[in-house]
């Protein structure tokens, strides 16, 4: 079976700061070999060197090296033709020597010389001593990547003759179909990370130094197995760091005093999920929130929502507007996935924010407002709109519904066939009307500010948003059908910028004390793209920006979890489901969590800088989105992170349970049956 963990579609990246922390990523997944007797680890020299020692030195097993040569093509030295292994074995691509023209005699020439240099390291590296005895073991062949495999496949076939009981394959970074191809020859392969395009073994290293037969004697000349790896293997492992540095937080919120410590005077603290559908994220986030505005003075919670949609739940929590329930200011929540929102934790919490904000007016005292972030809305922000100039200025409101009747022309209310037509020459772009409206809305503002009253200032801040996102919404969904990195840059500056105006809103009109905010939203968007394999493609994450604006205004905090269930659905706007949540894969930042034993717990540098060193290592994240597909768990919902960086605190709550919407499905109710999982990708 192939074991890899790297989410396709996305370009080549840095994964790994240098071949060691390389080897600590491929110990993690292959700890089923931690403990076993009869497992040695040979790495590939040079520059699997390095990279093994640290396997070794993590399992516990003992090291060596194996020596292959590249035969590099006449007059081509950069092209493989084949390898040369250690004891003499050969490995030939005869359609490279066909396409060069390489003669026999040419091969044996090359093979001669890189014979002698062969026998030189051999002794060189090992200073007279025999090589490790391989018959009857397991052999964990390790490399710092692979390209056109052929020195693995050379070292695979020479190890053949030894006898082994078993081959194992680990490398930090390979192209997928050479992982596949060495699944069928060997009885275990683990690629840590498999770039889309592959370009070469060096683009997934911030530091490819070449390793110097010094480096490589050094190596193997210090233990990696013995009393002083064993005591730090059994007494102080990444878990124990983290149990130690760890605070309980029940039910995922955790004690006032570290809240205190950590929070301090930050203006903005985004809260993430690392699943969309997780009843115990959506409730601790509740939790902390109230904390965060009875305590810490915050006006204002900002979600990963449609601005239009939100903005009614506003107008709710406020007091304003014609819904009478909480159930009923989240009706405006119709897009899928519509379980997001319309759910019993957030019903609740807009029930109680409703509450609390009838008490701070009887009080004379400032309210918190509920606003959404996201640019979805395409349609709904135009109506939002002309249904505001209609009441302040209706000359204007012809005008903007003539500017924005480009879009039905195109696509009715469907944002994404609007943006399929303009990308593709199939209708009109009304990329000009868009901006039109917006400067207009601009341009007029002061004349419509002049109005009395917070409510009408309000309302305009609410339809100059919608415009905005109306100008917004356009360029993204054209955009959508081009690049990923470049439509979900879009979004996520977009909902920076909706972030910073409301903060500039509410400072206007918020009293002396500069405003503070709390943000809903995925993971994916809170943490800081920069600590991400995503983050050297060019992808932004709302979190970075934030962190890039704000510094130490600013606060990020993940919440993750290791099993249970999730509401999602198997594909886009399909119904709402109860999926169970697999165990968390091997090497992943849950695993470590899960690892500690503690049922729920907050980790963060701010309050043990013990916490540093084990999230200071690259790991894989789980991503979940509204979509889950447990078959192709690694592809679809990991991708490598460095935790300490990402966020500035983490919450885990190690089992969890599926956020149950408002409207429950039978499908939902019947959840999905327990079976064995399908293997593979």
């Amino acid at each position: 079976m192939t074991r890899t963990s790297s989410p396709t579609g996305l370009g080549p990246r840095q994964v790994f700061r240098d071949r060691r922390e390389a080897g600590r990523v491929l110990a993690d997944l292959l700890g089923a070999y931690r403990g076993r007797k009869g497992v040695v680890v040979l790495g590939l020299a040079r520059g699997g060197i390095p990279v093994a020692w640290e396997v070794a030195a993590a399992l516990g097993v003992p090291l060596d090296a194996f020596i292959v040569r590249k035969l590099g093509a006449p007059g081509h030295e950069e092209f493989a033709m084949g390898a040369l292994a250690s004891g003499g074995r050969v490995v030939v691509n005869d359609d490279i020597m066909r396409a060069l023209r390489v003669s026999p005699q040419q091969l044996r020439d090359v093979a001669e010389r890189e014979g002698r240099e062969l026998i030189r390291r051999e002794a060189a590296y090992r200073g007279g001593r025999p090589p490790v005895d391989v018959a009857g073991k397991t052999v964990i062949l390790v490399d710092d990547g692979l390209a056109t495999g052929s020195s693995m496949l050379a070292a695979v076939q020479a190890l053949r003759q030894q006898e082994p009981a078993e081959i194992v394959i680990a490398v930090p970074a390979a192209p997928e179909s050479t992982c596949r191809e060495f699944a069928g020859l060997v009885d275990d392969v683990v690629c840590a990370s498999m770039p889309t395009p592959f370009l070469a073994v060096g683009e997934s290293f911030w530091d490819f130094t070449q390793v110097s037969d010094d480096e490589v004697r050094e190596y193997l000349a210090t233990p990696t197995l013995g009393v002083t790896t064993a005591t730090v293997l059994i007494d102080d492992t990444p878990a124990r760091v983290i149990d130690r540095a760890a605070v309980d937080a029940p039910a995922g919120v955790p004690p006032t005093e570290a809240l205190e410590e950590l929070i301090g005077d930050a203006r903005i603290v985004l809260i993430g999920e690392s699943s969309h559908g997780t009843h115990e994220f959506y409730e601790a986030r509740a939790e902390i929130t109230k904390w965060l505005i009875e305590e810490k003075g915050f006006c204002g919670v900002a979600a990963e929502a449609d601005w239009p949609d939100a903005y009614r739940v506003n107008r709710y929590v406020r007091g304003l507007g014609d819904d009478r329930t909480a159930n009923e200011a989240l009706e405006g929540f119709e897009r899928f996935p519509a379980w997001m929102w319309r759910n019993v934790v957030v019903r609740d919490f807009v029930d109680w924010l409703h509450a609390h904000n009838r008490h701070r007016r009887e009080a004379g005292e400032g309210e918190t407002g509920f606003y959404g972030l996201d640019l979805y809305s395409l349609h709904r922000s135009m109506q939002e709109v002309i249904a505001y100039l209609d009441r302040v200025d209706p000359l204007a409101a012809a005008r903007a519904r003539d500017r924005y009747a480009c879009f039905d022309h195109t696509s009715a209310d469907d944002g994404q066939a609007y943006g399929f037509a303009a990308a593709f020459g199939a209708g009109l772009s009304c990329e000009r009307q868009a901006v039109d409206q917006l400067i207009e809305m601009q341009r007029e503002a002061l004349d419509y500010a002049r109005r009395d009253g917070l409510l009408a200032q309000d309302e305009l801040f609410y339809a100059q948003q919608n415009a905005q996102t109306v100008r917004n919404a356009e360029v993204y969904y054209r955009a959508m059908f081009g690049g990923r990195v470049t439509s979900w840059n879009l979004r996520d500056q977009h909902m920076a910028q909706t972030l910073h105006a409301l903060l500039a809103h509410l400072d206007r009109h918020g009293g002396s004390q500069p405003s503070r905010i709390v943000v809903w939203a995925h993971n994916s968007h809170v943490g800081d793209a920069r600590a991400t394999e995503v983050g050297t493609d060019g992808q932004l994450t709302l979190g970075q920006l934030v962190r890039e604006q704000y510094g130490q205004e600013s606060r990020l905090i993940g919440l993750t979890t290791y099993s249970g269930t999730v509401t999602a659905a198997s594909e886009w706007g399909g119904i709402a489901e109860r999926k169970i949540v697999r165990p968390a894969l091997n090497g992943s930042v849950e695993e470590l969590f899960h690892e500690t034993g503690r049922p729920e717990f907050l980790v963060a540098d701010a309050i043990s800088r013990e916490a540093r060193e084990p999230l200071d290592v690259v790991r894989l994240g789980r991503a979940i989105g509204v979509i889950y597909q447990p078959a192709t768990e690694r592809q679809s919902h990991y991708y490598h992170v460095r935790p300490g960086e990402q966020f500035d605190a983490i919450i885990h709550i190690d089992r969890t349970r599926a956020l149950e919407p408002l409207e429950v499905t039978s499908s939902w109710s019947a959840g999905e049956t327990p079976e064995t999982y399908p293997t593979g990708l």
